[in-house]
């Protein structure tokens, strides 16, 4: 995992005991240690020329992800954000940065990013963010990682929708130090990205493999 880390890293939120009083938005000035997210493990495809376009979209999301905060959840109706750490980007650019490298990495396409070459490409993926977060175990002293997605890829030429897919994938992060639920996000969009990546292929007519086959 490529990590951006300040001098404090390490620290340990004892916060997050039950209860988790402490975990709210920082008040004070102090610099937050920033995180990134490793580029998701590459698909293979069947060897051909590219020949397709595909844009990008920035996903959507609601206000509580909107942010470079890192979202946890004492308890499902509560949304707090981790005192010590950030993400390097704002959630949905963060993501957006995951798709665009899950698909350009593959090579099975002419050009992937995040606004077309010219007027329109060929396809378009739209997506919305509806869980990007830690939640707090029981226990009190684990987290568990939820993302989740749904998406949609639309043929830009007539505004069809080849296909539409809600993905999902969830890792546990053996404790609530920073740095353990941030690896346990980093585990979770290593699982989630490849699936988006071999679905949005195989909805244009490329065959894909899953990674290490």
């Amino acid at each position: 995992m490529r990590l951006l880390l300040s001098p404090a890293f390490g620290l340990t939120l004892f916060a997050l005991l039950p209860g988790c009083a402490a975990i709210s938005a920082l008040s004070g000035s102090d610099p937050l240690d920033v995180y990134d997210l490793r580029p998701a493990p590459s698909l293979g495809v069947a060897s051909a020329r590219p020949t397709r376009d595909l844009v990008i979209e920035e996903p959507t999301t609601r206000g509580a992800l909107a942010t470079d905060r890192i979202l946890i959840r004492p308890n499902p109706l509560q949304a707090q954000y981790l005192p010590d750490g950030r993400w390097s980007d704002e959630t949905p650019a963060l993501v957006q940065t995951q798709l665009v490298r899950a698909f350009e990495d593959t090579g099975a396409l002419r050009y992937v990013g995040r606004r077309p070459l010219g007027l329109s490409g060929d396809y378009a993926l739209l997506s919305e963010i509806t869980d990007f977060q830690a939640e707090l175990q029981p226990d009190g002293r684990s987290a568990l990682v939820r993302i989740r997605l749904s998406a949609r890829l639309v043929r830009e030429a007539d505004t069809g929708i080849l296909g539409a897919r809600v993905f999902e994938a969830t890792a546990l992060s053996a404790s609530t130090d920073t740095l353990n639920i941030v690896s346990a996000f980093d585990t979770a969009a290593a699982a989630l990205v490849p699936q988006i990546a071999a679905w949005g292929l195989g909805a244009m007519g490329i065959a894909a493999r899953a990674p290490g086959t």
